[in-house]
């Protein structure tokens, strides 16, 4: 199968994020996923079945503590998971008919470039925050009799319970914060460009730090939408995981779009104020 889309070298200009552009992000995410669902659906229906298997092994372990730290971690991850739904986005984009073959062919083609070292870089970030997340738990709780959050939830209400609740808040919501600037613009840069990871990552952080606001207004939504989709049985996941995978491909397409259309604006006459 030949890849007809040649990628271009190094990174586009990119505007500024306002909540016109996330809004019509969210808009064209959804027409992307009802346009052409499959590959979104079998990423998430792959995501519900891990979510499902990892609460049934720590329930049968007896150590649910463990799935607390997976629900709360695979935020961190998402981005991965989405993945192949910028792919179907931004071939939509270039007026290209998507299929589940096509997406994980050039899938497949990027495992040679820098693609895979972001990737495995969320990958490694996810299974140091189970390290560190048990290592928290058992600080503050490891003397505690409890085995089952479902039975014993009332000790996560102590004050130990409450210091670990606000520690462990705070250091994945660092872990959450370090990989959403790397990667919210990075990902999707690294698909649609011929640009190096530290290149790419770099940019996504000016992005971030250079708007603050609004992108981190942007992660908090995704990173409750995502939750809240998990907490009936894993099951919102089947919608939400591709509709935020399209948007989130909109967004650094909007950004494309968003200074493109500054650069195409005249400038006003000379001596008139551009002011209304």
């Amino acid at each position: 199968m030949e890849i007809t889309s040649e990628r271009a070298h190094g990174i586009p200009p990119l505007g500024a994020p306002s909540s016109a552009l996330f809004r019509k992000a969210l808009s064209a995410g959804w027409r992307d996923f009802r346009a052409a669902p499959a590959f979104g659906l079998i990423v998430a229906s792959l995501c519900l079945l891990a979510g499902w298997g990892m609460a049934g092994l720590t329930i049968w372990a007896g150590h649910t503590f463990w799935l607390v730290l997976g629900v709360f971690g695979f935020p961190l991850v998402a981005p991965f998971a989405a993945l192949g739904t910028y792919e179907v986005s931004r071939l939509r984009g270039l007026g290209e008919a998507p299929s589940v073959g096509r997406v994980i062919h050039v899938l497949m083609h990027e495992r040679g470039k820098h693609l895979p070292m972001l990737c495995a870089l969320m990958m490694v970030m996810l299974l140091f925050w189970f390290f560190l997340g048990h290592m928290i738990f058992a600080l503050f709780l490891g003397l505690k009799p409890m085995t089952n959050i479902m039975s014993s939830a009332e000790v996560f209400l102590s004050p130990n319970g409450l210091m670990m609740l606000a520690f462990g808040s705070a250091i994945g919501a660092g872990f959450a914060l370090f990989l959403y600037a790397i990667c919210v613009i990075g990902l999707p840069l690294l698909l649609d460009r011929e640009v190096d990871c530290i290149t790419a990552t770099a940019r996504s952080v000016m992005v971030v730090m250079g708007h603050p606001a609004p992108m981190l207004g942007w992660a908090a939504f995704i990173s409750v939408t995502i939750v809240l989709a998990m907490i009936p049985a894993f099951l919102g996941l089947i919608v939400v995981l591709p509709w935020l995978g399209h948007a989130s491909w909109h967004v650094y397409a909007g950004l494309k779009e968003a200074q493109d259309g500054a650069a195409a604006a005249p400038p006003p006459p000379s001596g008139v104020s551009a002011a209304p």
